[in-house]
């Protein structure tokens, strides 16, 4: 249990940064401020604030986000969030100051400001605390701290009745007033991080070893159809039906897919040099096995297992390869969505919600490295894929907003955008109650 939940943790963990990192590059590329950049949500356990951005780590586990400025539904900047960007120009200071090596007064951020504050008068001063000129927006907070005593009282005066150099500054760099396609472009870069990491994990794979499996039996099961007919550990498959085998996986499919009608097997025995061929006549059985979401289904077997060799690549090889694991995935992955919303699949059998992941998780943590990242491959696809999705809350919900806004030349009415975001949110919630029972009837029912 404590192994499924470290690997669950770890793997959301890494794939949540992945995600939010691609927000954040993307954000700060194109000139948005990011205010904080979290992994898991609040209450706040630790952080750390490095140039305009503060990276923090949040108790509550399985999720995070990127805050931009400006990021609320609104037509025009409120005085809270242009309170809280003349904050972050507060903050701005004090990082400069110390970054330059200015030792601060004691106490708290307001009491450095005032002190700050206090040496405007004197630009040499000024420019020798900061090590850099004060910026036009900077001048103007620290006027307004200075003449009104308070950085607090600063705030209020210039929130209440914002001077232009505040608005222009606040729209150059928040999220709201971007261009369209800038948003777009932000909102798209986290499911697109996410699918652009599943390759570039799976060339990792390949270059340290996957195990391969060989037509070489490695493990016949006890009582199984393949121990009746004398199939031994060590045997090398060479046919099936009159067909030569060149690989594992066209061995098994042959015998799930033949109905159960009798095999005919050509190996060999022994030592490559001095091996005994034989033909022996194997007659499959069914047997109830789990698949990927933990039911039991019934598969035709005869029971034997591969014998598997660490097969390495080198850095292109390893990158094709990854590319075409990567799009086969992704091309399983959103057919197998589209059964589930078609219902072809039923969604109590498709669906799982963290109880499942950390199973699985913990499962593929049991089998070693590279399980656990083609596990992870599946999960960052997965969660890219999801996200898409046109649901309100998630990046497509907001792409959807986006496409409305380009085909009409204007946003959605804010009204209209409150009460989507409402339903997405009662949409997300029902379903991760519905995953999460659906978790546990599946432990109670074994």
């Amino acid at each position: 249990m404590l192994t499924a939940i470290v690997s669950a943790v770890v793997i959301l963990g890494l794939l949540v940064i992945v995600h939010e990192a691609g927000h954040f590059a993307m954000a700060k590329r194109l000139g948005v401020r990011v205010i904080r950049f979290s992994i898991g949500y609040p209450p706040k356990v630790w952080g750390i604030r490095r140039g305009e951005t503060e990276y923090s780590i949040g108790a509550t586990p399985f999720g995070g986000y990127v805050r931009m400025l400006g990021e609320e539904v609104g037509e025009e900047p409120r005085s809270d969030e242009l309170d809280t960007y003349t904050k972050e120009i507060g903050l701005d200071l004090l990082e400069a100051a110390r970054t330059n090596g200015t030792a601060l007064a004691a106490g708290d951020s307001d009491r450095q400001l005032n002190a700050i504050a206090a040496r405007l008068s004197d630009p040499v001063a000024a420019r020798a605390m900061l090590g850099r000129e004060l910026r036009p927006l900077e001048r103007m907070l620290l006027e307004q701290i200075r003449d009104s005593g308070s950085p607090e009282r600063a705030r209020n005066l210039v929130t209440a009745n914002p001077p232009p150099v505040l608005l222009e500054s606040f729209r150059a760099c928040s999220f709201p007033t971007q261009k369209l396609w800038k948003r777009f472009a932000i909102v798209l870069a986290g499911p697109a991080a996410n699918i652009i990491f599943a390759p570039i994990l799976l060339m990792i794979v390949f270059m340290v070893g996957v195990p391969e499996p060989t037509t070489t039996i490695g493990l016949v099961t006890k009582g199984s159809p393949a121990a009746a007919a004398g199939l031994r550990a060590g045997d090398r498959l060479l046919s099936v039906n009159g067909k030569s085998i060149t690989d594992w996986l066209m061995f098994s499919t042959t015998v799930k897919s033949g109905h159960g009608e009798a095999i005919q097997l050509a190996l060999a025995r022994g030592a490559a040099g001095n091996a005994t061929h034989s033909q022996i006549v194997v007659k499959p059985h069914l047997e109830n096995e789990p698949n990927l979401y933990g039911k039991l289904q019934p598969v035709w077997i005869i029971g034997v297992q591969p014998q598997s060799e660490i097969q390495r690549f080198g850095p292109l090889s390893a990158a094709g390869h990854g590319i075409i694991g990567s799009v086969n995935m992704t091309a399983e992955l959103l057919v197998g969505i589209w059964t589930i919303i078609s219902g072809s699949t039923p969604v109590r059998e498709a669906l799982g919600g963290p109880i499942m992941i950390a199973q699985l998780a913990g499962k593929e943590a049991e089998q070693g490295f590279a399980n656990v990242a083609m596990f992870t491959v599946m999960l960052s696809i997965e969660l890219g894929l999801i996200n898409l999705l046109p649901v309100p809350l998630l990046d497509g919900g907001h792409l959807l907003f986006f496409a409305f806004e380009g085909v009409r030349g204007k946003p959605l009415a804010l009204r209209h955008r409150e009460i989507a975001l409402q339903v997405g949110l009662f949409l997300l919630v029902a379903l991760m109650a519905f995953v999460i029972f659906n978790d546990i009837s599946r432990i109670v029912q074994g």
